[in-house]
């Protein structure tokens, strides 16, 4: 009978821990797939503003947990820098309200003015998201992962959860993510606040600028039953 040396026991152990590193990652995230959240009258969330003459609100919800995040996409957005923004328009006013003109920014505590990234964008930041490396050390080499960009589902995913609205239907709602970049902005919701200006009226006149502070949402706390 042939005794295992410790060298051939830690070239088996180094073989198992490759195979339980690198298999989990080859397989495709097939079991999930974007869905969006159900959109509820914008005056339901935290953080909203109502314009009470054109009886328009718009709410603005951060997807800014990781549980949060996970119910919804199949990719970890902040962890290339890129902070989800649910984005719901209800409009309870009997005209149409157009969004062709609209724009928004998220406006830092620090003043930093940050327009939604277009999905071209963010496909550049995810394909030059790399794998970490922080993670135990180990006796061997482990092989580099061939980036190959962005696969079909993740682009389905971006395209499929953006706000494409250009109109707001009388008594109706529209909603949609937006991505802002805050890579490298510590706690990038604490102080801030959006800021929505160019929203037309069915006679072509611009609606008062919303302004929605972004504490309404970090200072929320839920009524106990």
């Amino acid at each position: 009978m042939h005794m295992k040396t410790p060298l051939m026991r830690k070239s088996i152990l180094s073989a198992i821990i490759i195979l339980l590193l690198i298999l989990p990652g080859s397989l495709p995230a097939r079991d999930k797939t974007y869905s969006a959240p159900r959109a509820y009258n914008a005056k339901t969330y935290p953080a909203h503003e109502t314009d009470d003459n054109a009886k328009v609100s718009i709410a603005a919800d951060p997807y800014d947990m990781p549980d949060k995040s996970a119910a919804v996409f199949i990719v970890d957005y902040q962890s290339v820098g890129l902070l989800p923004m649910y984005m719901i328009f209800t409009n309870d006013g009997d005209q149409a309200i157009s969004l062709g003109k609209m724009h928004v920014t998220l406006i830092t505590k620090k003043r930093v003015k940050i327009s939604p990234s277009a999905p071209a964008d963010m496909y550049r930041r995810l394909t030059r998201a790399t794998l970490r490396t922080d993670g135990p050390s180990l006796p061997f080499p482990l092989p580099r992962k061939k980036n190959k960009g962005v696969t079909q589902d993740i682009r389905d995913e971006v395209e499929g959860s953006q706000f494409m609205a250009k109109a707001v239907e009388p008594h109706g709602t529209q909603a949609g993510f937006m991505f802002f970049d805050v890579q490298g902005i510590e706690n990038p919701l604490a102080g801030a606040k959006l800021e929505i200006t160019g929203l037309m009226d069915g006679k072509g006149n611009e609606l008062f600028y919303f302004e929605i502070p972004m504490e309404k949402y970090l200072g929320y706390q839920p009524i106990k039953p």
